[in-house]
Parts: C-alpha cells; sequence; structure tokens
C-alpha cells in the first residue's frame, strides 16, 4: 500500500502541468487582422443591457449541444444585437468618433456573419473563383469541416481574442479549418522581405524624388506550375527601368497567390525575386504588397504600405501594369467599382504618363479594414 501510494506520487510529480488554454498566437493575430474593434472589447465592462443580450446569445448557442450546424445559425449576429452593440459601446465618444466606431462594429459583425455563412454554410463568396470554402456546399467535406471547427471554438472558448462572443472564435476556426490564414500570413509586414525597405524609408529624403514609389500591379498564371507570368515579368522589366531611370525610391510589387484558385506562388514575392535576381534590384528598394488579390486592393494596400512608411501623402506614386489594365484602372467604371467593393476611393486616379503608368494620389482612407474580405481586410 505504502509503495503504491509512492508511486503514484511520483508519476504525479511527472505529469506536465496544463494550462487552462494554450493561447494561438496565429489565431490570435488573424482575430486582430479581421475584427480590432470588437476583439478588444470587454464583456464584463459592457452595458446591462449587452451583457443580458450576449447571456441570451450564450443560451442559444448552448441549446445546439453537439450539432454544429446548429452552432453556425446560433452563432450569427442579428440585425437588433448589431445595433445594440454598435450604440452602446460608442455612448462615451464625441459624435465623430462614435458614428466612425459605430461603422467599425457594423462592418466586423457583418463580416463576422459572411464568414459563417460562407466558411460555415457554403453560401456564396463575393469572388467565388478564387475564394470560399475547400468543401463545396452540401458536401461531406464542408460537413466534417464544420464539425471540426465547431470543436475547436468550443475548446478555444477561453482564449482572449474570442472572450467577447463565443462567434468571434467558431468564424476564426472556420477560416482556420480551410487553411485560409492569408490575411496575416506576412505580419509583421513591416519585418520579413520588408524589413530593409522600411529601415531605409526612415533615413529617406522623399523631396529628392518625383514619385513616392512604383506600385507595380501583379499578373497572376494560368497554371499551377509557373511562379510568374508572362505578364508579370513584362510589369517588372519596365518597373526596373522605371526605377533605375530615378522616378522613385522604392517599387511596390503587389499582389497575393491569386490566380489559379489554390496556387502557392506569392506574386509580390516572385516578382520582388526577379527584380532582385534578374535586375540588380537593391532589397531595400524592393517592398512586397502580398495580400491584394483585385485591382482595388492593390491600390488599396499599397496606399496603407506608404502610410506605414511614413511617405509624404500629399505626393503622387505610379501605378505601373501592362496597357490594357492600366486602360481599366484610368475608366470610370474603375471609380464605380472601387465604390460599390470598398466603399470609398483608395486615392485619386491622375494622368497617364504612358501607355505603361498612371499617376495615383493615396487616400488615407485606405487605412479602413473590411472584415467582408477575410483573406485581404
Amino acid at each position: 500500500m505504502r509503495f503504491a501510494l509512492l508511486l503514484c506520487m511520483a508519476v504525479a510529480a511527472i505529469q506536465p502541468v496544463f494550462a487552462v488554454t494554450a493561447e494561438d498566437k496565429l489565431i490570435a493575430a488573424l482575430g486582430k487582422r479581421l475584427f480590432p474593434v470588437v476583439t478588444a472589447m470587454d464583456a464584463s465592462q459592457a452595458s446591462a443591457e449587452v451583457r443580458t443580450m450576449l447571456a441570451d446569445r450564450g443560451r442559444r448557442l448552448a441549446a445546439c449541444a453537439d450539432n454544429a450546424v446548429c452552432k453556425i445559425d446560433a452563432s450569427a449576429w442579428k440585425e437588433d444585437e448589431i445595433g445594440l452593440v454598435s450604440k452602446t459601446a460608442a455612448h462615451d465618444r464625441s459624435s465623430a468618433e462614435a458614428r466612425e466606431y459605430q461603422e467599425a462594429v457594423r462592418r466586423e459583425l457583418a463580416g463576422l456573419n459572411a464568414i459563417l455563412d460562407v466558411y460555415g454554410k457554403g453560401g456564396t463568396p463575393p469572388y467565388p473563383e478564387i475564394d470560399g470554402p475547400i468543401g463545396k456546399k452540401g458536401s461531406q467535406r464542408l460537413a466534417a469541416d464544420v464539425a471540426v471547427a465547431a470543436s475547436i471554438s468550443e475548446v478555444s472558448r477561453d482564449e482572449a481574442v474570442a472572450t467577447f462572443d463565443p462567434s468571434i472564435g467558431l468564424a476564426l476556426a472556420l477560416m482556420d479549418v480551410n487553411d485560409r490564414l492569408d490575411a496575416i500570413a506576412f505580419e509583421p509586414i513591416d519585418e520579413g522581405l520588408n524589413s530593409e525597405a522600411f529601415q531605409h524609408a526612415r533615413k529617406l529624403d522623399w523631396s529628392r524624388y518625383r514619385y513616392t514609389a512604383i506600385i507595380v500591379l501583379g499578373a497572376g498564371p494560368e497554371d499551377l506550375l509557373t511562379p510568374l507570368s508572362a505578364r508579370g515579368k513584362l510589369h517588372v522589366k519596365v518597373a526596373a527601368q522605371r526605377y533605375f531611370s530615378g522616378l522613385a525610391p522604392f517599387i511596390i510589387v503587389s499582389g497575393a497567390a491569386v490566380h489559379p484558385r489554390d496556387t502557392r506562388f506569392v506574386e509580390a514575392v516572385e516578382m520582388r525575386n526577379a527584380l532582385i535576381e534578374r535586375y540588380g534590384m537593391p532589397a531595400h528598394a524592393v517592398v512586397i504588397e502580398p495580400y491584394a488579390r483585385h485591382t482595388t486592393t492593390n491600390l488599396r494596400n499599397a496606399a496603407r504600405l506608404l502610410m506605414s512608411m511614413k511617405a509624404p501623402m500629399d505626393r503622387d506614386a505610379l501605378v505601373l501594369s501592362d496597357p490594357r489594365h492600366i486602360d481599366a484602372v484610368e475608366s470610370t467604371e474603375f471609380v464605380a467599382r472601387n465604390q460599390r467593393e470598398l466603399g470609398y476611393q483608395p486615392g485619386k486616379i491622375g494622368k497617364r504618363t504612358s501607355p505603361f503608368d498612371i499617376v495615383f494620389r493615396p487616400s488615407p482612407d485606405s487605412a479602413r479594414v473590411d472584415p467582408l474580405d477575410p483573406l485581404d481586410p
């Protein structure tokens, strides 16, 4: 008996002590990227009305038991719930700040609902050819992935990023099981491949250059084996000529892993490789923008980078692509598309300086996060 007791004590002594929760750094980063306002909310500090509503949502979710599909529906935010959170969370701010805050809350919860619909129920994403879950609507794969995501969110309830409401953890788990962590793949953006460029920007005399940057638009190949398309090679060659002529201190290469769907080649990275290896560009002069999947976000994300690099926002950049693509950027339809897809203009399009180039004045409006596009918010 004494020996057995001693043996149990010895075994207990070598057993690992498990923490209450193991924080997933990637998921925490994704949550803060997609839902920066909502993930920062503290339910314990919310109004009594909001706490009551959150408790009702919790009971709605608990009633689903192990039914993953039910959990998706129960996690969706109703319009009155969104309105209550946005209104009460902004009550102690000035009128202008309150409006901005309310809009941010509404955008984020609408984006969360969109993730639940697209990745939880197989709904139609904004860009069906390149977005959406691995499993198709009604498939066994989708059902299995949703069930796993529900389990992940259940065991992650105590993680800081999801404490305001379990729906946050479920939405993030759905993105995770579908391997769609695109929005944080290169964070922090001022480090890694961009480290030298950001360091160079800190000591740069911007006034020496006509443009703050040459923004090179990506062009994906049509197959999964080609790293840089023929059009991409053309863009890179013209961009190198522009840089060595002294027009700008940086080339911003813009484009994610977009075309074709499931490609592992990131357009920005492949263009950077070509500029450095084939044309001898210094690494400190090339900035990758590896998230954009459309021309609208090419310009928006480049504007964000220029703001992060402390470039003067009262100066122009130069957008570069093949002539047909620049025709589209110059068109009135592009203005309408920006308004439709982003809700604002990422900047002002100026004059055409050549078949390959057009002037662009970035706008601070580009800083606004768009969780309705969870792959590039």
